[in-house]
């Protein structure tokens, strides 16, 4: 049976994907459609910009514009769970399978880890401990697990801050020089892109370790393959693929019909 890994799309602002559907899960998903929104939309607003997977529940995660996040039954369709808590839009959403949690960021400043049964916020993480600089880098726009589900990574503005669950301590703030867009762990490390033409990897501590010119002008998207080969998109419809040790395989770009 076919089987499709939700990763890398972009629905809306942003999105974060993970996760195994089977052909007859992911069509029969996209086939459904309720009169809950305007223009089609399953939510109660058309605007959902990212989606996160459950493969062994059978459910998908999305972080939708009206602040809430809603987990959505593959066979039927419907909502099962509506997550209420932040003030203002979401931008991203990652599931936390392990513990049968997701995490949330949101345009209000803070990520937020949630209990997907009973659909209660247990934990407000704030990346922005400096309270001066609310409103100036208060939004959450991207958020990634490490592959144990114990490491957190939160993109706020130009500063990146790493996150121990466990402990739910902040481990590290590392600043970039333009707003980081994605972020994606590899192994013990974190791979960043953002508004330049660079790919930035650090270790957990915020020590930077490389620094790798890209395409893009302005870097959009972050991926990682299993073997190490690591492609980042962006600006202008680029794509770059770069391997496991720092070369350039190539690039090319997406172009309309």
């Amino acid at each position: 049976m076919a089987t499709y890994k939700l990763n890398g799309c972009r629905l809306g602002r942003r999105q974060h994907t993970a996760g195994t559907l089977t052909t007859g899960q992911l069509a029969g998903f996209l086939s459904k459609r309720l009169a809950g929104g305007p223009w089609g939309a399953l939510s109660p607003v058309p605007e959902n910009n990212a989606i996160a997977v459950d493969p062994q529940g059978g459910a998908i995660f999305s972080a939708a514009g009206d602040s809430c996040a809603y987990c959505w039954d593959v066979e039927s369709g419907r909502i099962k769970m509506v997550f209420k808590g932040h003030s203002d839009y979401l931008h991203c959403i990652v599931a936390r399978n392990s513990t049968n949690q997701i995490v949330t960021g949101s345009e209000d400043g803070t990520a937020r880890i949630w209990d997907c049964k009973s659909g209660k916020c247990i934990k407000v993480i704030d990346p922005v401990k400096d309270k001066q600089l609310k409103g100036v880098i208060s939004c959450v726009s991207c958020i990634t697990l490490d592959a144990s589900e114990s490491w957190l990574a939160c993109g706020s503005g130009q500063n990146l801050s790493v996150w121990n669950l466990p402990t739910s301590e902040c481990v590290s703030t590392i600043s970039s020089h333009s707003p980081i867009q994605d972020v994606v762990f590899d192994n013990n490390q974190i791979l960043a892109v953002g508004a330049e033409p660079l790919l930035n990897r650090f270790d957990i501590n915020g020590m930077t370790l490389s620094q790798i010119q890209c395409a893009p002008r302005s870097a959009f998207s972050v991926s990682l393959h299993p073997s190490g080969v690591i492609s980042v998109g962006g600006y202008g419809g680029l794509v770059d693929v770069i391997s496991q040790f720092g070369s350039h395989l190539c690039t090319f770009c997406c172009q309309g019909l």
